[in-house]
This record gives C-alpha cells, sequence and structure tokens, in this order.
C-alpha cells in the first residue's frame, strides 16, 4: 500500500507538467515560476537543517568503534586508526572512505533465519547498488553544469567525453552513467519488494525518492536517445536561470517531456530537506562518526552542564558539626567561613 500511494502521487506529478505545459501550454509557470520556488525551498529547508544540527548540543562522546583503542601506555597494542580513530586526521580519513566508497556499508552483513539457525552473510549486493547509483548520480549533475555554464570548463568536457567513451553503438553517444544509475535504482526498489523484511519495514517516504528519480533518469535518457529537444533552446533556458534572466525562448520546440524532467528535478530539490535524502548532507553532522575516540586523553565537556551548589568545608562542618562529633571525627576550628559561590563541574559560574 504505500509503495502503490507513492507511485500515485509520482504518478500525479508526472501528470502536472503534461497538462499544464502541453495542454494549457504554461511554459513560462514551469519553465521559470516553479524552478526558482523550489530552489529556494531547497536552500533555505537545507540552511535551516544545517543550523539546527550545528546548534545541537553534544552531551557525549559516542563514536562507534569496533577496533583497538590508541594505547597510551602500551604501545605494543596496534592501534586500530580506521576503526577506532584518535585524532582529528584519523576522523577524516574515516569520513573519506564513508563518504565516497560506503565502508560501513561494504562491511555490512545480513542476517537470515533458516530453520531454527540464524545465518549471518555477505550483503555486497546492496553496496554495489548504492555505488552505482550514488556515484552515477554524482556524475550526472557534474555533467549537468555544462548547461549553465558559458564557455563550458574544461574539466566538464572530459568529464562528458569519458562518460560517452562507447561512441560505436550509435548516434548520439551512450552515457555509461545512464545505464548504471538506472541499474542501481532499480535493484534498490526491487529490493524493497522482493525482501520481505525490508519491505516489512519500508515507508512511503522510502519509495517515492526512489519512484522520483526513476522519474528523472527515465524522462532524461528520453530526452536524449529518443523524443529530440532543441538543445540550443534549453541552454538558452538554463543559462537564464542561471544568471536570473530567465526568458522562453520563443518558437523553439523545447518539447513536454523537457517541463516533465525539469518539473520532477524541481519536486526533487524542495522535497530534499525534509526527506531521507538530506543524509547526504546529514552524515557530517553525526556524531557517532565525526568525533575522535580520545576520552582518556582529552575530556569532553558537557555544554548541557547544569550549575551545582558546593558546600565549603566550614558550611559543611557547620551543617553537620553534631553528627561529626558524635561520631569522633575531629572539627577543624581554623576553618573559616568562605564567601558561597555556584559551581559547576568546571569551576565558578561567573554567570550567577
Amino acid at each position: 500500500m504505500n509503495a502503490l500511494i507513492s507511485f500515485i502521487i509520482f504518478g500525479i506529478l508526472v501528470a502536472i507538467p503534461w497538462f499544464g505545459v502541453g495542454v494549457l501550454g504554461l511554459q513560462s509557470l514551469f519553465g521559470i515560476v516553479i524552478p526558482y520556488i523550489c530552489f529556494l525551498v531547497f536552500m533555505i529547508g537545507l540552511i535551516y537543517r544545517i543550523v539546527y544540527w550545528a546548534k545541537s548540543p553534544v552531551s557525549y562522546k559516542i563514536p562507534t568503534t569496533c577496533g583497538q583503542h590508541k594505547n597510551l601506555a602500551s604501545p605494543w597494542f596496534k592501534h586500530n586508526r580506521l576503526e577506532n580513530p584518535f585524532t582529528t586526521f584519523d576522523v577524516i580519513l574515516r569520513m573519506f572512505l564513508e563518504v565516497v566508497f560506503f565502508r560501513s556499508l561494504f562491511r555490512n552483513l545480513r542476517a537470515d533465519l533458516y530453520g531454527k539457525r540464524l545465518i549471518y552473510g555477505s550483503a555486497k549486493w546492496l553496496w554495489l547498488g548504492a555505488i552505482l547509483f550514488h556515484w552515477s548520480f554524482f556524475i550526472i549533475l557534474l555533467r549537468h553544469v555544462r548547461l549553465f555554464t558559458n564557455p563550458v570548463p574544461g574539466i566538464i568536457e572530459k568529464l562528458d567525453y569519458l562518460d560517452s567513451f562507447i561512441q560505436s553503438l550509435g548516434v548520439p553517444p551512450i552515457y555509461i552513467t545512464d545505464i548504471l544509475i538506472l541499474a542501481g535504482l532499480t535493484f534498490l526498489l526491487l529490493r524493497r519488494f522482493i525482501d520481505s523484511k525490508v519491505s516489512y519495514l519500508s515507508y512511503g517516504s522510502d519509495f517515492f525518492p526512489l519512484f522520483l528519480l526513476i522519474g528523472i533518469g527515465v524522462t532524461g535518457v528520453l530526452m536524449r536517445y529518443y523524443f529530440k529537444v532543441d538543445l540550443y533552446a534549453v541552454k538558452q533556458l538554463t543559462l537564464g536561470l542561471a544568471t536570473l534572466h530567465p526568458t522562453i525562448p520563443e518558437g523553439a520546440k523545447i518539447g513536454t517531456i523537457f517541463y516533465i524532467h525539469l518539473f520532477l528535478v524541481s519536486s526533487l530539490a524542495a522535497y530534499f530537506p525534509f526527506s531521507k535524502l538530506v543524509h547526504m548532507v546529514g552524515v557530517f553532522f553525526s556524531v557517532t562518526r565525526n568525533m575522535p575516540n580520545n576520552n582518556r586523553y582529552k575530556r569532553h565537556i558537557n555544554p548541557w552542564e547544569y550549575p551545582i551548589k558546593h558546600l565549603s568545608y566550614y558550611e559543611f562542618q557547620e551543617r553537620f558539626k553534631d553528627k561529626m562529633i558524635e561520631a569522633g571525627i575531629p572539627i577543624d576550628e581554623e576553618a573559616k567561613p568562605e564567601e558561597h559561590k555556584w559551581y559547576t563541574m568546571y569551576g565558578p559560574n561567573k554567570n550567577i
């Protein structure tokens, strides 16, 4: 049911620009107004998320570890820098491998119940599908920079050439990332249908982004290989959007398929800050990943620590003097009254 509802919403998103542009002729609305609004929502939402995460105090140092901690007293125990980072450089190295190569997902295991036996096995297919999608999506984003720049940077042209190095299968050349991203997304979607455990745990928020991304990929492929669009007019429109001088090229046959593609991309941008997709940014704010495990070397101060009232020895002695005498504890007659202060764990609180 979650998948069906998500697919219906996706179908409505496809029908809106098809009807709005193909029937009503609202090119300016779907080519200028909606992209700007969605981009504004994307930026405001993303900035809000980043500021909210950055302001959240970290009460405890809780990096996830599964390797040998750095031993300050016994150097013969080999320290595992990736599994138990001790310095900031170790954390950067660990985060790089996590963000670029999905290291933790590569090491992930799956559990299956065979009869009464719990069997753990490899889950490399999930890692491969995620790598295919994420890397292809990143390269496709870089390729699209050419639509917003004039002249096109040389590195983007080289990337475009490498991506389409198989040029013997027809004209226009086939992009490798077009095939890989659809393969990766198809695997991730089928996994949520075929695997009963994953299907049971899947919500509409899991299916909808996949349908949206597949729709973006399919419309992009259709524009390139089936429905021919006027690339000169498309670049004129995208350059206008990038330079804040938007205009709809007159007389150009851009095609309804382009506006469907653009509307889906705009919908994804507006949906991004409020969805699970924002983990792309949130991973850098994960306290289980971005902190070194150096508790024994450097004290972590809890920013939530509240003021605690401490008694001086004189005040303690005056309060429990009778009981101290009864217990035979000597009384320090030289103890002098001190000015009472509020203290935290780390010293006097000057704000009180």
